[in-house]
Protein backbone atom coordinates (compact mmCIF):
# COMPACT_ATOMS: atom_id res chain seq x y z
CA UNK A 1 0.00 0.00 0.00
CA UNK A 2 1.48 3.15 -0.93
CA UNK A 3 1.86 5.95 1.81
CA UNK A 4 1.93 9.33 2.01
CA UNK A 5 3.10 12.40 4.41
CA UNK A 6 1.99 15.49 3.96
CA UNK A 7 3.99 17.87 6.29
CA UNK A 8 3.32 21.03 6.68
CA UNK A 9 4.91 23.76 8.74
CA UNK A 10 4.20 24.90 12.09
CA UNK A 11 1.80 27.24 12.79
CA UNK A 12 4.13 29.29 15.56
CA UNK A 13 7.68 28.21 15.92
CA UNK A 14 10.13 24.67 15.99
CA UNK A 15 10.35 23.85 19.14
CA UNK A 16 12.33 20.68 20.23
CA UNK A 17 14.39 19.05 22.70
CA UNK A 18 15.39 16.05 20.83
CA UNK A 19 16.16 12.73 21.84
CA UNK A 20 18.26 11.75 19.08
CA UNK A 21 18.86 8.02 18.06
CA UNK A 22 22.01 5.87 18.77
CA UNK A 23 24.61 6.19 15.61
CA UNK A 24 24.21 3.18 13.30
CA UNK A 25 27.82 3.36 12.17
CA UNK A 26 28.63 2.75 15.76
CA UNK A 27 26.64 0.43 16.30
CA UNK A 28 27.22 -1.50 13.44
CA UNK A 29 30.52 -1.72 13.75
CA UNK A 30 30.40 -2.59 17.63
CA UNK A 31 27.86 -5.29 16.96
CA UNK A 32 30.42 -6.69 14.71
CA UNK A 33 34.16 -6.45 16.98
CA UNK A 34 31.56 -7.86 19.99
CA UNK A 35 31.07 -10.95 18.16
CA UNK A 36 34.63 -11.43 17.38
CA UNK A 37 35.78 -10.73 20.96
CA UNK A 38 33.35 -13.00 22.19
CA UNK A 39 32.19 -9.94 24.25
CA UNK A 40 29.43 -11.24 27.51
CA UNK A 41 28.24 -7.35 28.08
CA UNK A 42 25.28 -5.96 26.18
CA UNK A 43 25.78 -3.33 23.78
CA UNK A 44 24.09 0.30 25.91
CA UNK A 45 21.56 2.42 23.80
CA UNK A 46 21.97 0.16 20.48
CA UNK A 47 20.95 1.83 17.24
CA UNK A 48 16.56 0.87 16.66
CA UNK A 49 17.52 1.56 13.40
CA UNK A 50 16.50 -0.95 10.63
CA UNK A 51 20.43 -1.54 9.32
CA UNK A 52 21.46 -1.88 13.01
CA UNK A 53 18.56 -4.47 13.95
CA UNK A 54 18.68 -6.25 10.64
CA UNK A 55 22.49 -7.30 11.71
CA UNK A 56 22.07 -8.00 14.85
CA UNK A 57 19.29 -10.25 13.76
CA UNK A 58 22.06 -11.98 11.99
CA UNK A 59 25.01 -12.22 14.30
CA UNK A 60 22.05 -13.90 17.11
CA UNK A 61 20.69 -16.25 14.23
CA UNK A 62 21.95 -20.01 13.54
CA UNK A 63 20.70 -19.88 10.23
CA UNK A 64 22.82 -20.78 6.98
CA UNK A 65 21.07 -17.99 4.60
CA UNK A 66 21.37 -14.22 5.64
CA UNK A 67 19.06 -11.61 4.04
CA UNK A 68 20.47 -7.96 4.37
CA UNK A 69 17.09 -6.42 2.70
CA UNK A 70 18.51 -3.08 1.85
CA UNK A 71 21.29 -2.71 4.36
CA UNK A 72 24.58 -1.96 2.72
CA UNK A 73 26.46 -1.79 5.67
CA UNK A 74 25.36 -5.47 7.24
CA UNK A 75 25.98 -6.92 3.23
CA UNK A 76 29.66 -5.81 3.58
CA UNK A 77 30.19 -6.42 6.84
CA UNK A 78 28.67 -9.83 7.26
CA UNK A 79 30.63 -10.41 3.90
CA UNK A 80 33.69 -10.11 5.49
CA UNK A 81 32.98 -11.59 8.84
CA UNK A 82 31.31 -14.57 7.96
CA UNK A 83 34.58 -15.20 6.08
CA UNK A 84 36.50 -15.96 8.79
CA UNK A 85 33.56 -18.39 10.57
CA UNK A 86 33.71 -21.59 9.57
CA UNK A 87 30.69 -22.62 7.85
CA UNK A 88 28.91 -22.38 3.65
CA UNK A 89 26.96 -19.76 4.08
CA UNK A 90 24.46 -17.59 1.62
CA UNK A 91 23.96 -14.02 2.15
CA UNK A 92 21.69 -12.03 0.39
CA UNK A 93 19.37 -9.05 -0.53
CA UNK A 94 16.59 -7.12 -1.57
CA UNK A 95 16.56 -6.25 -5.20
CA UNK A 96 18.25 -2.94 -4.88
CA UNK A 97 21.03 -4.68 -2.73
CA UNK A 98 21.48 -6.88 -5.92
CA UNK A 99 22.36 -3.63 -8.24
CA UNK A 100 24.96 -2.38 -5.47
CA UNK A 101 28.66 -3.95 -6.34
CA UNK A 102 30.52 -5.95 -3.73
CA UNK A 103 33.07 -6.88 -6.31
CA UNK A 104 35.99 -5.09 -4.50
CA UNK A 105 35.74 -6.41 -1.36
CA UNK A 106 35.00 -9.89 -2.78
CA UNK A 107 37.77 -9.79 -4.56
CA UNK A 108 39.92 -8.78 -1.39
CA UNK A 109 38.86 -11.47 0.89
CA UNK A 110 39.63 -13.53 -1.44
CA UNK A 111 43.16 -12.73 -2.08
CA UNK A 112 43.44 -12.86 1.91
CA UNK A 113 42.60 -16.56 1.63
CA UNK A 114 38.76 -16.33 1.76
CA UNK A 115 36.41 -18.40 -0.98
CA UNK A 116 33.31 -16.52 -2.19
CA UNK A 117 31.20 -17.09 -5.10
CA UNK A 118 28.34 -15.16 -6.53
CA UNK A 119 25.02 -17.47 -7.26
CA UNK A 120 23.83 -14.72 -9.92
CA UNK A 121 25.55 -11.85 -11.43
CA UNK A 122 29.09 -11.51 -11.33
CA UNK A 123 30.26 -8.75 -8.92
CA UNK A 124 26.79 -8.65 -6.87
CA UNK A 125 25.00 -10.53 -3.98
CA UNK A 126 24.02 -12.69 -3.03
CA UNK A 127 26.98 -14.44 -2.32
CA UNK A 128 28.07 -18.06 -1.15
CA UNK A 129 30.93 -17.85 1.56
CA UNK A 130 32.76 -21.08 2.81
CA UNK A 131 34.13 -19.46 6.43
CA UNK A 132 37.50 -20.51 7.32
CA UNK A 133 40.33 -19.36 8.78
CA UNK A 134 41.96 -16.41 6.83
CA UNK A 135 45.43 -16.11 5.88
CA UNK A 136 45.52 -12.35 5.91
CA UNK A 137 48.76 -10.65 4.41
CA UNK A 138 49.24 -7.50 1.80
CA UNK A 139 46.80 -5.97 -0.14
CA UNK A 140 46.21 -2.72 -2.08
CA UNK A 141 42.91 -1.05 -2.39
CA UNK A 142 41.82 2.27 -4.30
CA UNK A 143 41.01 4.54 -1.67
CA UNK A 144 37.96 6.21 -3.28
CA UNK A 145 35.92 2.99 -3.09
CA UNK A 146 33.19 3.06 -0.32
CA UNK A 147 34.63 3.17 3.08
CA UNK A 148 32.73 0.04 4.50
CA UNK A 149 35.05 -1.88 2.32
CA UNK A 150 37.96 -0.56 3.85
CA UNK A 151 35.97 -0.83 7.17
CA UNK A 152 35.04 -4.31 6.99
CA UNK A 153 38.73 -5.73 6.30
CA UNK A 154 39.98 -3.80 9.26
CA UNK A 155 37.41 -5.41 11.81
CA UNK A 156 38.45 -8.90 10.88
CA UNK A 157 42.42 -7.79 10.50
CA UNK A 158 42.95 -9.12 13.72
CA UNK A 159 41.73 -12.44 13.22
CA UNK A 160 43.82 -13.47 10.33
CA UNK A 161 46.89 -16.01 10.54
CA UNK A 162 49.20 -12.44 9.30
CA UNK A 163 47.24 -9.73 10.21
CA UNK A 164 46.60 -7.17 7.67
CA UNK A 165 48.62 -4.47 5.42
CA UNK A 166 46.40 -2.83 3.57
CA UNK A 167 47.71 -0.16 0.54
CA UNK A 168 45.17 2.59 -0.64
CA UNK A 169 45.61 4.47 -3.72
CA UNK A 170 44.57 7.58 -5.03
CA UNK A 171 42.09 10.11 -3.14
CA UNK A 172 41.29 8.17 0.23
CA UNK A 173 37.53 8.88 0.41
CA UNK A 174 35.28 8.88 3.76
CA UNK A 175 38.49 8.81 6.10
CA UNK A 176 36.23 9.67 8.92
CA UNK A 177 34.61 6.38 9.02
CA UNK A 178 38.16 4.89 8.57
CA UNK A 179 39.37 7.01 11.62
CA UNK A 180 36.38 5.98 13.16
CA UNK A 181 36.68 2.00 12.58
CA UNK A 182 40.34 2.04 14.15
CA UNK A 183 39.03 4.14 17.18
CA UNK A 184 36.84 1.72 17.82
CA UNK A 185 39.51 -1.29 17.45
CA UNK A 186 41.71 0.67 19.77
CA UNK A 187 38.79 0.83 22.71
CA UNK A 188 38.64 -3.22 22.28
CA UNK A 189 42.33 -3.55 22.60
CA UNK A 190 44.11 -3.63 18.72
CA UNK A 191 46.66 -1.81 17.63
CA UNK A 192 47.15 -0.28 14.61
CA UNK A 193 49.15 1.78 12.24
CA UNK A 194 48.15 4.08 9.57
CA UNK A 195 51.12 6.04 8.08
CA UNK A 196 50.31 7.72 4.71
CA UNK A 197 47.85 5.46 2.68
CA UNK A 198 49.10 2.51 4.08
CA UNK A 199 47.26 1.10 7.13
CA UNK A 200 48.67 -2.14 9.71
CA UNK A 201 47.10 -4.44 11.76
CA UNK A 202 49.01 -7.78 13.55
CA UNK A 203 47.14 -10.59 14.78
CA UNK A 204 45.66 -10.08 18.39
CA UNK A 205 43.40 -10.84 20.62
CA UNK A 206 40.27 -8.84 21.08
CA UNK A 207 39.45 -7.69 24.74
CA UNK A 208 35.65 -7.65 25.56
CA UNK A 209 34.60 -4.03 26.77
CA UNK A 210 30.93 -2.63 28.29
CA UNK A 211 30.43 -0.23 25.69
CA UNK A 212 28.09 2.26 25.38
CA UNK A 213 26.77 4.28 21.97
CA UNK A 214 26.99 7.91 21.60
CA UNK A 215 23.66 9.79 19.54
CA UNK A 216 23.56 10.04 15.99
CA UNK A 217 25.16 13.40 14.19
CA UNK A 218 24.07 12.40 10.75
CA UNK A 219 20.25 12.19 11.68
CA UNK A 220 21.13 15.79 13.95
CA UNK A 221 22.42 17.13 10.70
CA UNK A 222 18.01 17.49 9.87
CA UNK A 223 17.75 19.65 12.84
CA UNK A 224 20.83 21.84 11.52
CA UNK A 225 18.84 21.89 8.32
CA UNK A 226 15.37 23.12 10.34
CA UNK A 227 17.44 25.49 12.11
CA UNK A 228 18.77 26.95 8.79
CA UNK A 229 15.28 27.24 7.11
CA UNK A 230 13.73 28.29 10.32
CA UNK A 231 12.30 32.22 10.26
CA UNK A 232 11.88 30.93 14.34
CA UNK A 233 13.00 27.87 16.26
CA UNK A 234 14.57 26.72 19.67
CA UNK A 235 16.14 23.33 19.39
CA UNK A 236 18.33 21.17 21.76
CA UNK A 237 19.84 17.90 20.90
CA UNK A 238 20.05 15.38 23.74
CA UNK A 239 23.47 13.46 24.00
CA UNK A 240 25.48 14.43 21.48
CA UNK A 241 29.17 14.53 21.89
CA UNK A 242 30.88 17.62 19.61
CA UNK A 243 34.56 15.76 19.90
CA UNK A 244 32.74 12.70 18.48
CA UNK A 245 34.79 10.47 16.01
CA UNK A 246 31.70 10.57 13.55
CA UNK A 247 32.78 12.32 10.74
CA UNK A 248 29.22 14.13 10.11
CA UNK A 249 30.17 16.54 13.08
CA UNK A 250 31.27 18.62 11.05
CA UNK A 251 28.06 19.81 10.30
CA UNK A 252 29.08 21.97 13.28
CA UNK A 253 31.16 23.75 10.90
CA UNK A 254 29.32 23.60 7.76
CA UNK A 255 26.21 25.15 8.66
CA UNK A 256 27.97 27.61 10.71
CA UNK A 257 28.66 29.18 7.13
CA UNK A 258 24.49 28.82 6.50
CA UNK A 259 23.62 30.45 9.70
CA UNK A 260 23.35 28.14 12.70
CA UNK A 261 25.39 28.46 15.91
CA UNK A 262 26.20 25.55 18.42
CA UNK A 263 26.10 26.08 21.85
CA UNK A 264 27.65 23.71 24.17
CA UNK A 265 25.49 21.72 27.12
CA UNK A 266 26.35 19.59 29.60
CA UNK A 267 24.01 16.98 27.89
CA UNK A 268 23.99 18.09 24.67
CA UNK A 269 23.94 21.04 22.27
CA UNK A 270 21.34 23.99 21.66
CA UNK A 271 21.30 25.53 17.80
CA UNK A 272 20.30 29.13 17.14
CA UNK A 273 19.75 31.21 14.43
CA UNK A 274 23.41 33.25 13.03
CA UNK A 275 23.86 35.50 10.17
CA UNK A 276 24.82 33.41 6.98
CA UNK A 277 28.40 33.42 5.96
CA UNK A 278 28.50 32.84 2.39
CA UNK A 279 27.03 34.15 -0.72
CA UNK A 280 27.86 30.74 -2.51
CA UNK A 281 28.36 27.46 -0.65
CA UNK A 282 31.23 25.27 -1.93
CA UNK A 283 32.58 22.28 -0.01
CA UNK A 284 33.58 18.74 -0.68
CA UNK A 285 31.70 15.79 0.76
CA UNK A 286 34.18 13.24 0.18
CA UNK A 287 34.55 13.06 3.95
CA UNK A 288 30.93 13.22 4.93
CA UNK A 289 29.04 11.71 1.57
CA UNK A 290 25.54 11.19 4.03
CA UNK A 291 25.16 14.92 4.53
CA UNK A 292 25.25 15.87 0.58
CA UNK A 293 21.57 15.76 0.51
CA UNK A 294 20.81 17.59 3.72
CA UNK A 295 23.22 20.61 2.36
CA UNK A 296 21.53 20.62 -0.89
CA UNK A 297 18.57 21.44 -0.56
CA UNK A 298 19.22 23.63 2.37
CA UNK A 299 21.34 25.82 0.12
CA UNK A 300 18.48 25.50 -2.86
CA UNK A 301 15.85 26.32 -0.49
CA UNK A 302 17.90 29.22 0.45
CA UNK A 303 18.54 30.73 -2.90
CA UNK A 304 22.51 30.27 -2.33
CA UNK A 305 24.48 28.86 -5.58
CA UNK A 306 26.36 26.29 -4.58
CA UNK A 307 28.71 23.85 -5.54
CA UNK A 308 29.92 20.34 -4.25
CA UNK A 309 32.36 17.64 -4.89
CA UNK A 310 33.74 14.30 -3.28
CA UNK A 311 30.19 12.71 -4.08
CA UNK A 312 31.69 9.73 -6.25
CA UNK A 313 29.98 7.12 -3.50
CA UNK A 314 26.83 8.73 -3.49
CA UNK A 315 25.58 6.65 -7.06
CA UNK A 316 26.03 3.19 -5.25
CA UNK A 317 24.29 3.96 -2.01
CA UNK A 318 20.28 3.17 -1.42
CA UNK A 319 19.58 4.69 -5.22
CA UNK A 320 21.56 7.02 -7.23
CA UNK A 321 21.23 10.22 -5.11
CA UNK A 322 22.89 12.55 -7.38
CA UNK A 323 20.34 12.03 -9.81
CA UNK A 324 17.63 11.67 -7.53
CA UNK A 325 18.31 15.04 -5.98
CA UNK A 326 18.52 16.63 -9.57
CA UNK A 327 14.73 15.28 -10.48
CA UNK A 328 13.20 15.77 -7.06
CA UNK A 329 14.67 19.69 -6.64
CA UNK A 330 13.50 20.32 -10.28
CA UNK A 331 9.90 19.66 -9.16
CA UNK A 332 10.66 22.40 -6.67
CA UNK A 333 11.88 24.81 -9.36
CA UNK A 334 15.96 24.68 -8.83
CA UNK A 335 17.57 23.24 -12.11
CA UNK A 336 20.75 21.31 -10.79
CA UNK A 337 23.84 20.76 -13.32
CA UNK A 338 26.63 18.43 -12.98
CA UNK A 339 29.76 20.34 -14.35
CA UNK A 340 31.67 17.09 -13.37
CA UNK A 341 31.00 13.26 -12.73
CA UNK A 342 31.08 13.81 -8.78
CA UNK A 343 30.37 17.50 -8.88
CA UNK A 344 26.48 18.46 -8.10
CA UNK A 345 25.92 22.97 -8.87
CA UNK A 346 23.26 24.73 -8.76
CA UNK A 347 23.48 28.57 -10.06
CA UNK A 348 20.54 29.97 -9.02
CA UNK A 349 18.41 28.92 -12.52
CA UNK A 350 15.08 28.25 -11.70
CA UNK A 351 11.94 26.21 -13.90
CA UNK A 352 8.68 26.62 -12.85
CA UNK A 353 7.83 24.31 -10.11
CA UNK A 354 5.20 21.76 -9.45
CA UNK A 355 1.73 22.71 -8.30
CA UNK A 356 1.63 20.33 -5.69
CA UNK A 357 4.50 18.42 -5.74
CA UNK A 358 5.57 15.09 -4.12
CA UNK A 359 8.74 13.97 -3.31
CA UNK A 360 10.02 10.34 -4.44
CA UNK A 361 11.86 9.08 -1.72
CA UNK A 362 13.47 6.21 -4.01
CA UNK A 363 14.00 3.29 -0.69
CA UNK A 364 16.43 6.49 0.81
CA UNK A 365 15.94 7.53 4.28
CA UNK A 366 18.30 10.15 3.91
CA UNK A 367 16.05 11.60 0.71
CA UNK A 368 12.89 11.36 3.02
CA UNK A 369 14.49 13.19 5.90
CA UNK A 370 16.49 16.00 3.61
CA UNK A 371 13.57 17.12 2.01
CA UNK A 372 10.84 17.01 4.85
CA UNK A 373 12.13 20.33 5.80
CA UNK A 374 11.09 22.03 2.70
CA UNK A 375 7.40 22.54 4.12
CA UNK A 376 8.84 25.68 6.11
CA UNK A 377 9.61 27.67 3.04
CA UNK A 378 6.66 26.07 0.93
CA UNK A 379 4.29 25.52 3.51
CA UNK A 380 3.87 22.02 2.98
CA UNK A 381 5.21 19.04 0.74
CA UNK A 382 4.35 15.68 0.19
CA UNK A 383 6.52 12.67 0.83
CA UNK A 384 6.31 9.58 -0.64
CA UNK A 385 7.09 6.41 1.29
CA UNK A 386 7.74 8.10 4.01
CA UNK A 387 8.17 4.86 6.35
CA UNK A 388 11.75 4.84 4.58
CA UNK A 389 13.39 6.44 7.77
CA UNK A 390 12.83 3.50 9.81
CA UNK A 391 16.34 2.76 8.20
CA UNK A 392 18.64 5.01 10.73
CA UNK A 393 15.55 7.53 12.55
CA UNK A 394 12.53 5.49 13.53
CA UNK A 395 11.40 8.51 15.68
CA UNK A 396 12.17 10.97 12.74
CA UNK A 397 8.28 11.77 11.96
CA UNK A 398 7.18 11.82 15.52
CA UNK A 399 9.90 14.45 17.09
CA UNK A 400 9.21 16.70 13.64
CA UNK A 401 5.64 16.23 14.91
CA UNK A 402 6.82 17.36 18.57
CA UNK A 403 8.67 20.16 17.50
CA UNK A 404 5.68 21.48 15.69
CA UNK A 405 5.15 20.18 12.17
CA UNK A 406 1.82 18.93 11.36
CA UNK A 407 1.89 15.87 9.53
CA UNK A 408 -1.07 14.12 7.90
CA UNK A 409 -1.43 10.59 6.24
Amino acid sequence: MLMRYLITRPQQSVHGRIHLPASKSISNRVLIISKLSYNPYPIENLSDSDDTQVLLKALQSNDLLFDTGAAGTAMRFLTAYLSTIYGEWRLTGSNRMKQRPIKILVDALNKLGGKIEYLEKEGFPPLKIYGSTLSGGEITLDGGVSSQYISALLMIAPVMENGLTLHLTGTVISRPYIKLTLRILEEFGILSEWNENTIRIRPQEYVPQRYQIEADWSAASYWYQIMSLSDNAEIELLHLFPQSFQGDAAVIHIFKKLGVKTILLHNGIRLQPAKVECEKFEYDFSDQPDLAQTLTVTCALKGIPFQIGGLQSLRIKETDRIAALKSELKKLGYMLEQPQDNVLAWNGIRCEPEKNPVIDTYEDHRMAMSFAPVALKCGSIIIEHPEVVSKSYPAFWNDLSEAGFNIDS
